[in-house]
Formats: structure tokens, C-alpha cells, sequence
């Protein structure tokens, strides 16, 4: 198992699990490794160095990343992208997933035609400005497609 340091284009961090370098090297070529994050699939391996056990000998990285954040700038990326989880997922289970129904349901609940509750989905921008006109309140929250599947 090869355990990859990973960064997207929007600089958020994230380790990437693979049976070797080149099964990595075939999902990044498909596009399939993406960003927890942000869902972006332009990715970039880290420079890290192997942990070695040397009975209690200690090592330096002998790979500084190209744009070392301070420690102080990383860990408040690392705090900003774990919040950041724990919205999503308290969205994602308060609400009731409408999908494409979204607009439709959104109005039903506004105009009193359905029960009062918390509802997501997807719907257009042209939709979204259209409910704005009329009164309602939505969101836009994007969500990267491993979120909306379960969340880990």
C-alpha cells in the first residue's frame, strides 16, 4: 500500500491510498482522484520522504515541498478544511436530498403546498435567482461528488 502526500490546484491537502505508484499514476491519468475537498481533479503528488524505522534514529525531509506553508499557515488550512467537513456533514444529514426537484419543492414548501422542512437538491443558476425573486432563501453549497456519496 503506497500512501501519497496530495495537493489540488486550490492548495488543499489531502493523503491518497493506492495498492502501488503506477495503479496512482493510472485513476490520476482517468481523472478519478480528486479532491475531497473541492472535487477538483487537477492533482499533484508531494514530495515526502519514506518513514523509515531506525531504531530510534532520527531523519530530516530530504524533500522541502516547492511552496512550504509556515506551520502556523498549514495547520490553520488543516482547521478551515476540517470545519469545512463538519458543515457539509451536518448539512448533509439535516436535510432531505430532492434532487432535481429542488425549485419545485422549494416553492411548494414557500407557498405552504408541502410540510415545512429542510430540503437540498441541485437546480439551475437561472432557478436559484428565480426563487430569490420570488422570496425564498437558498444556498448554494457545492459539493464534491465523494461528499454526496457517504460520508467517511
Amino acid at each position: 500500500m503506497k500512501v501519497f502526500d496530495l495537493r489540488c490546484a486550490h492548495e488543499h491537502t489531502f493523503e491518497g491510498w493506492f495498492g502501488s505508484e503506477d495503479d496512482y499514476l493510472s485513476q490520476q491519468s482517468r481523472g478519478l482522484v480528486s479532491c475531497p475537498v473541492c472535487g477538483d481533479t487537477a492533482i499533484v503528488r508531494m514530495p515526502s520522504a519514506p518513514r523509515l524505522n531506525l531504531s530510534g534514529a532520527t531523519q530530516a525531509s530530504a524533500v522541502a515541498p516547492a511552496r512550504a506553508a509556515s506551520p502556523e499557515v498549514a495547520d490553520a488550512q488543516r482547521q478551515l478544511q476540517t470545519l469545512w467537513m463538519k458543515a457539509v456533514r451536518h448539512v448533509m444529514a439535516n436535510t432531505e436530498d430532492v434532487g432535481a426537484n429542488f425549485a419545485e419543492e422549494a416553492r411548494k414548501i414557500h407557498y405552504q403546498e408541502a410540510p415545512e422542512r429542510n430540503i437540498r437538491g441541485t437546480t439551475s443558476r437561472e432557478e436559484a435567482e428565480a426563487l430569490a425573486d420570488e422570496g425564498i432563501d437558498v444556498m448554494s453549497l457545492p459539493l464534491p461528488d465523494s461528499v454526496k456519496e457517504t460520508l467517511q
